[in-house]
């Protein structure tokens, strides 16, 4: 690498005019061998202008070469060349021995581009030339691995576990973690979820791992890995959510609050934070607190239709008809209608005694929720108290179709 340190320093320093220089004298020059490894050089640096131009000088010294077809290829496809790329592809010989890498690289644009079917034809007809081929087999996992054929490409990586070395760009037993995930298969992929932590303790394998455990209910370990997690890098903020719901699956709500709130201080824009810190305060009683997180959650999105049907939810429940009203308001100023919140704030006037506007959301609730006895029957009262019989008559209709058993609503007609 000492040798190219000049065209390092140039490209670090980002003088394209004088890095072209550099190239052009090397390619009158340098060694044909050391000319090519230039080329990897310039493709790992981003330069793939300059690269393709060392290469297409090559190619026209050794025309005969087909793996510098399949590097100029692959450059191209970079380049958003693909005309190019697939006319050096498709005239690389059958009976060359790059033949089948060049389907492989086919196979890899036909993927990119979401023709699947064509890629793994192109995979299949290059493991009838090399069916032993590791690298191939892996590509063939990765296909079927990214079209949704989990076992298929779990059984073939598998298979390649004893000849990983030859793969070393790719960790296969993290690879297959994530096939089993990716196909919901979680207690087939915790062992090896364990086994690539035994390796290297990486936040993303830790979080996959949890997320693994907590899909099979091991509550205890996906909160150990969350742990380590947060102790690596507490800014993952992903982690806050799965430990607060671990720990409150387990009823340990004091842990789980602490953990959401940990989570809020490192990112307090995620409206879920609040939420789930509003519904666990709840669960321990805090109403003041769970109130608080609740609106901080709106605060944050306005329309945030989980966080408002709890609050709203609070608040019926409570009876805190004005809080209630209040927060319609709130919402109505932001252009925000839900009618979800129409049956609490019928009986949220009702309680009120402003009978005029409990009327009128009990109207707006009826058209959505006529297969809804509970509702309809507090409506059919209230119709009654208020002396519309006629309209009290329609509902009780109703009433005796969703509940033919209860003979209330046949004596109420009589």
């Amino acid at each position: 690498m000492d040798k190219f340190m000049p065209f390092i320093q140039v490209m670090e320093e980002g003088n394209v005019e004088k890095l072209k220089s550099l190239v052009d004298t090397y390619l009158l020059e340098g060694d044909p061998d050391e000319q090519y490894e230039l080329a990897d050089v310039l493709t790992q640096y981003g330069f793939l202008q300059e690269a393709l131009k060392v290469l297409e000088h090559l190619n026209y010294l050794f025309p005969e070469e087909n793996q510098l077809k399949i590097d100029q290829a692959q450059l191209l496809l970079e380049m958003d060349r693909e005309d190019d790329a697939l006319n050096f592809l498709t005239s690389v010989e059958k009976s060359s021995d790059a033949y089948p890498q060049a389907l492989l690289t086919l196979a890899d644009y036909y993927q990119m581009i979401g023709l699947y079917e064509v890629a793994e034809q192109k995979i299949s007809d290059a493991l009838a030339l090399m069916p032993t081929e590791p690298l191939l087999l892996y590509a063939k996992g990765e296909l079927l691995f990214e079209t949704g054929r989990y076992l298929e490409a779990a059984r073939i990586i598998e298979d390649l576990l004893p000849h990983k070395d030859a793969i070393q760009a790719v960790d296969l037993t993290l690879k297959l973690a994530e096939i089993y995930s990716a196909g919901a298969a979680y207690e087939e992929a915790i062992p090896y979820y364990e086994e690539a932590l035994q390796k290297e303790v990486a936040p993303d394998v830790l979080f996959h791992a949890a997320y693994a455990t907590f899909q099979v209910h091991h509550y205890e370990t996906a909160i150990k890995h969350l742990e380590d997690l947060l102790e690596i890098d507490p800014d993952y903020f992903s982690g806050y959510m799965l430990l607060a719901e671990a720990n409150a699956m387990l009823e340990n709500n004091e842990e789980a609050l602490k953990a959401i709130v940990s989570g809020i201080a490192r990112d307090e824009f995620e409206k879920e934070y609040f939420l789930f810190a509003g519904k666990i305060s709840l669960k321990l009683g805090r109403v003041k607190e769970a109130e608080t997180f609740l609106h901080q959650a709106i605060a944050l999105d306005p329309e945030y239709m989980e966080a408002i049907f709890t609050l709203t939810s609070l608040y019926a429940m409570e009876e805190r008809d004005d809080d209630l009203v209040e927060l319609y308001e709130t919402l109505k100023k932001e252009d925000f209608e839900w009618s979800s919140m129409y049956p609490f704030l019928a009986a949220a006037y009702e309680r009120l005694e402003i009978f005029e506007k409990a009327y009128a959301f009990y109207k707006l609730a009826y058209t959505e929720l006529k297969d809804d006895a509970q509702f309809l029957e507090k409506y059919v009262y209230f119709l009654l108290e208020e002396g519309k019989r006629d309209e009290a008559l329609e509902v009780v209709v109703l009433l005796q179709k969703l509940e033919p058993e209860n003979s209330t609503w046949f004596e109420m007609v009589e």
